[in-house]
């Protein structure tokens, strides 16, 4: 797609709500084909501006704090999950006014909240989260069952007699990977707790299902599906909750040249800042696609590219361009809707990127929001 970047002030994230009805379009054929439910999981995509859209194709949202939850119920018309490592006693009364689904973390937790909850003037579906130490995920800060992980009830730990009560059970085991992951993981799963799915009435196969990319095997996953409600006829829903999947490739970042330095080789300085703006890039770490941009070397002219931060590691990585940088040139970062807004920062007062929904139907540019001084110094005292 090509956008109008002279319309843009920088930095700036853009997202393409063309691009996301597409990636929705997918998750809508998934629901149909298979009959379960997916949930947009708030932790990789938050950006409550296009809820309208994405909750005319999805179920609810899935959260992992109060403020997901609130940011849900206020924006999102669909069934509100919660699943995070552990809850507050100060938090419970205004989750039990939100949620309809609670997954606790373990079952010490279920214990100490069991009777508020079970009690709550509205019915709330509760869960546990099972952790099948069954890893597919390489990088690992990001999986959920590398050894000595927080997350989820092993099958050594899991009581079946503490079940009263408890309708669900919860898995996230990947992280930005193919169905072919999930078909493994369900084997191990099933395996381990394969008698209790028998006595729930639905269960969650959790997020980093990358059902939007190219070559992800749609078809394999909702065989995955079907098969498991054949196995299992008790179960009422089956639920899924990608995050990244519904943002995957609908978003880019613009940033500004603002100064060329050399040492050893050449640096340009943009507006934009690794550590405060994609901080995946430092956290995964990962190298983002730049539009007209490729390998060091692999063009005429090589550059670093560096944040405006103090931070001597704000180093986005090494990229070449046809022609020569200048300053005030503006580069375009693919892929930047996703863990960019839900996880970015205001280190060293450097500004939050300006956010703007296109429209590609009318060729609009609607800046959603710009931030300001006061949103810096709202967040300190």
């Amino acid at each position: 797609m090509d956008y109008d970047l002279d319309k843009l002030t920088t930095p700036c994230y853009l997202i393409d709500l063309g691009l996301l009805k597409k990636n929705l379009d997918v998750l809508q054929d998934v629901q149909n084909r298979t009959r379960c439910k997916i949930l947009l999981a708030q932790k990789g995509y938050a950006a409550w501006s296009t809820y309208d859209l994405c909750n005319r194709y999805l179920a609810g949202t899935a959260g992992s704090s109060l403020h997901e939850a609130k940011l849900s119920a206020e924006y999102f018309k669909g069934e509100v999950h919660l699943c995070a490592p552990a809850y507050r006693n100060d938090d419970m009364d205004e989750y039990i006014r939100i949620v309809d689904h609670i997954v606790f973390n373990s079952l010490t937790q279920w214990a100490r909240f069991k009777e508020k909850v079970t009690s709550a003037p509205k019915k709330i579906e509760c869960g546990l989260r099972i952790n099948p130490m069954h890893s597919e995920v390489k990088t690992k800060i990001y999986d959920p069952c590398a050894p000595g992980s927080r997350l989820g009830i092993t099958v050594e730990q899991f009581d079946a007699g503490a079940l009263d009560g408890i309708s669900g059970l919860h898995f996230h085991t990947l992280c930005e990977l193919n169905a072919d992951s999930l078909a493994r993981t369900l084997t191990v799963v099933e395996k381990q707790f394969g008698k209790t799915i028998k006595q729930m009435d639905w269960i969650n196969f959790g997020g980093g299902h990358h059902i939007t990319r190219d070559d992800y095997d749609v078809n394999l996953l909702c065989k995955l599906i079907t098969d498991f409600y054949q196995r299992y006829p008790n179960l009422k829903t089956i639920y899924l909750e990608p995050g990244e999947a519904i943002a995957l490739n609908t978003g880019i970042l613009v940033a500004s040249v603002l100064d060329i330095v050399h040492n050893e080789f050449d640096i340009a300085i943009l507006d934009t800042s690794a550590s405060a703006h994609m901080p995946d890039v430092l956290e995964m770490p990962y190298r983002p696609t730049i539009i007209g941009a490729g390998q060091p070397n692999e063009k005429a002219h090589t550059y670093r590219l560096a944040g405006p931060t103090c931070l001597a590691g704000d180093v986005i990585g090494d990229y070449s361009f046809d022609a020569p940088l200048k300053i005030g040139d503006k580069l375009v970062f693919d892929d930047m809707a996703h863990y960019t807004m839900v996880k970015n920062t205001m280190f060293n007062g450097i500004n939050l990127p300006d956010i703007v929904l296109y429209d590609p139907d009318t060729d609009d540019y609607k800046l959603q929001r710009r931030f300001t001084y006061e949103d810096f110094k709202s967040r300190l005292s």
